[in-house]
């Protein structure tokens, strides 16, 4: 482990190098320490290995640093500096990188071994693909296979796919061209440091939604998707309904950030996109057993645009059926129907 610059207000801005590793792993740490040794243990098992790990501690209050320091392998390297949120962090971790690819790595998921592996493959062979994903496996808070996951679209993606389906899905699945990275870098001298910026700090919520939305608008880059189930997504229930609202302005702000970009574009699909969002808030809803929320969710989205039950039916009318058994049914009986219903779906490879 090497620990870089630390400083008690800013990290100064570094340049890449080109004689770098091939890939840049980037970990934001914020009050994750009791999953981040298995997070890193992913990283470091990796089958390709000509990587550097950079971790970010965001100003975490537990012993994330901690445990960084105590790993004993010169390719992971230590950042500290105040809290900036996720964007933030991530916006360090790629300032202090030095590989061709750059890939994110929440510090309460995991990956399987070939995760990097199968993404150089994927970027090597295919130049024009900026961003390249994977399908992934939720697990539970002691991580264990939820037996469901994010199975996304991955051939033939456009804008209207990142807008209104984001196939990304989470931000532990992409691996990312450098040059694309560097085709959407900014700075923001009002938000107190002049340092470059690709996610915008001035979100604490769907910065990588409006992250994938503006490169698909104003690069020229592609995205695709690996089908094969690479990336392990931690789902923590706590306060998902209690925060949809904010998690809904974040994702408000940025369609109005993009919508400076492309407004036509914005214009003629917001409708369709906002009803997936509502659908989306509405499954965590479900998720929470938050029946007053999921129902206000779910007919938020068919207003917004009804296309959302004939374009993927079998999603809406799951989620329409939870929503309604949710209200009606005692909770013991509610969460038996909604395991038989997850262990159809990940029989079928939903």
């Amino acid at each position: 482990m090497t620990l870089l610059d630390t400083d008690d207000t800013l990290i100064s801005q570094s340049s890449s190098n080109v004689n770098g590793p091939k890939v840049s792993v980037v970990i934001p740490m914020y009050n994750a320490a009791a999953y981040l040794q298995d997070c890193l243990d992913s990283v470091l098992a990796q089958t390709f290995r000509d990587f550097e790990v950079i971790c970010v501690d965001d100003g975490s209050p537990d012993n994330c640093a901690e445990i960084i320091k105590a790993c004993d392998d010169e390719r992971v390297r230590l950042v500290q500096q105040l809290n900036r949120g996720l964007a933030g962090a991530r916006n360090t971790g790629v300032r202090h990188s030095k590989g061709e690819y750059v890939a994110f790595l929440d510090s309460d998921d995991r990956w399987g071994p070939r995760k990097l592996e199968r993404h150089v493959d994927h970027l090597d062979a295919n130049p024009n693909i900026g961003v390249s994903y994977s399908a992934s496996q939720f697990m539970n808070d002691d991580g264990e296979d939820m037996g469901i996951g994010q199975h996304p679209k991955c051939e033939g993606i456009s804008a209207q796919d990142i807008f209104c389906r984001n196939p990304v899905g989470n931000g532990s699945a992409p691996v990312i061209r450098r040059e694309t990275l560097n085709d959407i870098k900014f700075t923001r001298p009002e938000s107190g440091h002049d340092d470059t910026m690709y996610f915008d700090e001035s979100f604490r919520q769907s910065e990588d939604v409006e992250c994938w939305l503006r490169i698909a608008l104003s690069t020229k880059w592609k995205f695709a998707g690996l089908s094969e189930a690479l990336t392990w997504y931690r789902v923590n229930g706590e306060g998902l309904s209690a925060n949809w609202r904010r998690q809904l302005e974040s994702w408000e702000r940025s369609v109005e950030n993009n919508r400076k970009i492309d407004p036509v574009f914005i214009a003629k699909w917001e409708g369709l996109a906002r009803a997936y969002q509502y659908r989306y808030l509405a499954r965590r809803a479900v998720q929470s057993r938050d029946s007053e929320s999921a129902n206000t969710l779910l007919g938020l989205a068919y207003k917004s645009d009804s296309r959302i039950l004939l374009k993927e039916f079998t999603t809406t009318a799951v989620t329409t059926v939870c929503t309604i058994l949710l209200a009606i049914l005692p909770i013991n009986l509610y969460d038996r129907f909604e395991r038989k219903i997850m262990a159809i779906a990940a029989k079928r490879g939903k």
